[in-house]
Parts: C-alpha cells; structure tokens; sequence
C-alpha cells in the first residue's frame, strides 16, 4: 500500500537523512552486546564514540553493585506520578544536585525534553522568547509550544550576544526568555555564558541554559584542578564563575550520570509553581528506581573520583584532537571538551564515509543534512572515560588512513597557527 500523501511530504523533506536512516549500517542500529565501550551489531564488534555517557559510569562497577539494594527497597519503578508521591530519593537527588551546582533548588523531571516542553511555555506565558539560531531542536520544540499559547519567538544569530541585544532592545512583551545552549552538542563548544547573562540582567529577561553536554564535564575552576575542564563537573555556570542570577539551568542526568532524569535550577516559589503549573509533575511517569539509584550512587562517585576521571577524559579527548591537528583536518572543537564534529569537504560522502568507518571497526554519529547545514555534514566523535587507550589508538589509526580515501575539510588557518 502507498504511504499517505503527507508521510511522503516530510519523507521528502528529509530525504538524505531517511536514505541514510534505511541503508546505513550506524544509522537505527540494533546493538546486540556490550563489553566495556565495544559494540557488536550483527556479527560486527566495533569501538563505540556514539556514547554520550562521557564519564564511563553506565560501566561503572561500584554503581552497577549498588542498585539491587535499591530495587529490593522499592521494587523496579514508583507507579505514582510525583503530583501524588514522590520516594524520598527524589528529595535527596534535588538537594545533593542543588548543592553541587552551587544553587538555591532544584527540580528532577524524567528528560530534557518533558522539561523543555513544559517550563518554556510556563516561564514565557504571553511574553517574549529570544531563540538561539542553533538552539537544541527540543528548545525549539518547547519555543513553539509557547509560541501557540501566545508567546512571541524571535531569533538570534548563533553565539551572537549583539543580535541578541539588538533584539531585546525592541523592548518585547515582559516575560521575557533567552534560550541557549551551554556546551553546544555538535561543536563541543561552551557559549559565553556571561555576555548572555549580563543581557538577560540588563533587559529584565531571564536566561535558560540547556547544560545536557556540559553537567558533568566541565566545573569551577581553580589552581588545583587536575584538567582544563575544572573540579566537580558542576555546570558551565560554575565553570565560567557566573551565578543563577535571572538564569535557569537545565540538565540531564542521561549523559554524564547515564540515568534516566533531568532536573533545572530554580528558586523555591519557581519550584513551587511549576509543581502545580509543569504536566510531568502532574501526570508523567516518573524515573525508574534503578536510575534514581544511579544518580545518588553516582554524585558519590563523583565526589570521590570524579576529578580523576575527567582528567582520564581529557588527556584521551585531547589525543584525539591533537591527531587531526597533525593531519591538517578542521574541526570546529576549540574548547578540548569530548564533542568532536568532523565535517566533509563534499557532504555526498557521509554515505560512504560512515561505512569506512564502520567496516574498520569504528562506531561514530553521522551528522546528515538537516540535522546539520550542507557545509557541516559529517561525522561527530564522542569520546567517554570508558574509551580505552587502545580503542583511542584504533580511531586515531583509522581517520589517518581515512583522509588518504575521502577528503575531509582542511584545518583553517587559525586553527593551525593555534
């Protein structure tokens, strides 16, 4: 039977990502087994760098042991939406998190997502978001939500605070919104964190920061810090030395913590509001126990060895990044943070390409148009603390002798002279 008429619209629309999506090996793969950061799919076993559980604690023996106590406490997942009940372990992730980040509350929904979908609309109400051009396409998601509930969206240039305060000087209705990315999720780059903060102070607005790349990776800095990307791994807020004054940050517990939960930073009256005004406070199913149980496990960890792991992660990150500077490849990385996009000189390629890498062992996230612009259709790197040295070594060998098949973009020449 012939698909609908409008099914075939949007197929269209996103033509080189469905071809991609329906012939391509790393694209709806079906993972089979694990062993460490290696994959099988089918009978293949391949290094995995699609991971985004940057600091290896989905792996981790000392979390994995502690979970069943849990589970026999309170079975495998709290039936109540967190409206009617919440178990206690929700209280004690929102204080440990609140301290962490240096801030007055916190709130744990189940994703990013939910988050987005539903605190966007409520912080809008009728007034005015301010959108970053290459804002998470979820930010954008929850933008247009409020924009149907009667909020106006406008957009900003990409890391541009002068488009943005072009913007805000318009003097839009009040509430207003500025969303952003912190670390940006293809680039690996930390947006300026205070350009952006200062405009929202200046203009009564209020800063939301999507920190899912960032929570976990980079902290406050200081003299003792045992890698550039600081202590603790509490949020690019504390990594830049800024406050949660007029800013909302909102993280995943899916990457770094490699739970299903999310949670942002509010003060108590904004808590106490979004428990009546936020659907999955109301009506969501909540967290597994086995994720609450890793996060709590986790922030323990962390505490312990955290630091040590995040410097593992860099000196492997910065491995990586030091071999396509040799080759002379360009990647848009600038700030040593584990995202590594690698763009192609022809973004025809990104077929055969993915298939070079894969059948030399090497697992990625392919980048098609339109996820990415056509100038920027490549592949992105994840590299996590589980990553062994060898599989380190293993990629490092394979994009060298994958520059001598395909053409990748050249290294610019600031990038160089750097």
């Amino acid at each position: 039977m012939a698909a609908p008429a409008w099914i075939d619209k949007w197929l269209a629309a996103c033509h080189d990502l469905d071809e991609l999506g329906r012939s391509h090996p790393m694209s709806d793969a079906v993972i089979d087994e694990i062993d460490g950061r290696m994959i099988r799919v089918g009978d293949k076993w391949l290094a995995d760098f699609a991971s985004c559980n940057y600091l290896g604690l989905d792996l981790d023996r000392e979390i994995i042991d502690a979970v069943p106590a849990f589970l026999q406490k309170w079975g495998t997942h709290p039936s109540w939406s967190r409206l009617l009940g919440s178990p206690v372990l929700y209280s004690q992730i929102e204080e440990r998190l609140a301290a962490l980040v240096g801030a007055e509350d916190t709130l744990v929904l189940p994703t990013i997502t939910l988050i987005h979908m539903s605190v966007i609309p409520v912080l809008a109400g009728s007034g005015t978001i301010y959108v970053e051009s290459r804002a998470h396409k979820t930010i954008y998601e929850g933008c247009q939500l409020a924009g149907a509930r009667g909020a106006t969206l406008k957009r900003f240039q990409f890391e541009d605070a002068d488009d943005l305060e072009r913007l805000l000087k318009e003097n839009g209705p009040s509430p207003r919104l500025i969303c952003i990315d912190g670390v940006n999720s293809m680039t690996g780059n930390a947006v300026d964190l205070p350009a952006f903060a200062r405009l929202a102070r200046a203009y009564d607005a209020l800063l939301y920061v999507d920190d899912a790349h960032g929570f976990g990776v980079i902290g406050e800095r200081s003299d003792d810090e045992l890698s550039p990307y600081g202590n603790r791994g509490n949020s690019i807020v504390r990594y830049t030395g800024d406050t949660y004054a007029n800013v909302v940050l909102v993280s995943g517990l899916s990457k770094a913590y490699s739970s299903l939960a999310a949670f942002l930073t509010c003060s108590p009256e904004l808590k106490r509001l979004l428990k009546t005004a936020a659907p999955p406070y109301l009506y969501s199913g909540p967290s597994p126990i086995a994720s609450l149980a890793t996060v709590l496990v986790g922030l323990d960890v962390n505490e312990k060895r955290g630091d040590a792991i995040r410097a593992d992660l860099w000196r492997k990150t910065a491995a990586v990044l030091k071999e396509l500077d040799r080759l002379g490849v360009h990647t848009p990385n600038r700030s040593g943070f584990p995202i590594i996009e690698v763009p192609l000189a022809r973004h025809e390629d990104i077929d055969a390409v993915g298939r070079y890498l894969f059948d030399n062992g090497i697992y990625v996230t392919l980048a098609a148009y339109p996820l990415v612009p056509r100038s920027e259709v490549g592949f992105r790197v994840q590299v996590t603390a589980a990553n062994t040295d060898a599989e380190i070594e293993q990629l490092i060998d394979v994009l060298g002798r994958l520059i001598n098949v395909f053409d990748l973009q050249p290294a610019r020449t600031s990038e160089r002279a750097a």
